[in-house]
């Protein structure tokens, strides 16, 4: 693949195109949740670069890297439409979802027990997982709503699902390898849970 062309005009009028060649306004669901997809794969970009400041999170680095090329495979089948799929074309399968399942397993198991809700923070790769989780949270929404109207892979689905529990564990995990205390959720630490 040569992309030599940065710019080509095409979208100026509001559409772009499908892989196939079908061109759809920006703002058509399948475009705004492979959009979405690319907006976690950056995410997930920003919590890898934080990792390498730390080698004691070299083993999240990898796989944070793995998953941006798994998001650029899902987001490379959201671009086709079904009946345009190359049967050797880069997919999400039941083997990234199953491996995902694994990596939180594994990482879980170091962890205490949740006894409160958490919030982002502590650190700041936390915080970063924390931010790709909730834009996984919402790339899934957006896929279960096309996925009313228009042919979805259910892997696809699966696997963000998953992907968003396994950050919620990695933002965790990081935490307790730095050694940076959770923040828990206190809800009488609002304004109107306050006693003056």
């Amino acid at each position: 693949m040569a992309l030599n062309r940065i710019y080509t005009k095409q979208g100026d009028s509001g559409q772009t195109s499908l892989a196939g060649g079908q061109r759809l306004p920006k703002d058509a669901p399948r475009i705004e949740a492979y959009g979405t997809v690319d907006e976690l794969s950056a995410c997930v970009g920003l919590a890898c670069v934080s990792c390498a400041e730390s080698p004691t999170l070299e083993p999240l680095s990898t796989i944070l890297r793995r998953v941006q090329h798994e998001l650029f495979n899902l987001g490379s089948i959201l671009a086709t439409l079904p009946g345009d799929v190359h049967p050797k074309q880069a997919r999400i399968t039941a083997a990234d979802s199953e491996q995902l399942e694994r990596e939180i397993d594994a990482m879980n198991a170091e962890l205490a027990p949740l006894r409160s809700f958490v919030l982002a923070g502590g650190t700041r790769i936390n915080a970063e997982l924390h931010l790709a989780r909730t834009v996984c949270r919402r790339a899934e929404r957006l896929l279960v709503s096309v996925a009313r109207e228009e042919e979805i892979p259910a892997e696809a689905i699966r696997y963000l699902n998953r992907l968003s529990d396994a950050l919620f564990v990695w933002s965790r995990w990081v935490n307790h390898v730095l050694g940076a205390p959770e923040v828990l959720w206190e809800p009488n630490q609002s304004a109107s849970g306050r006693q003056v």
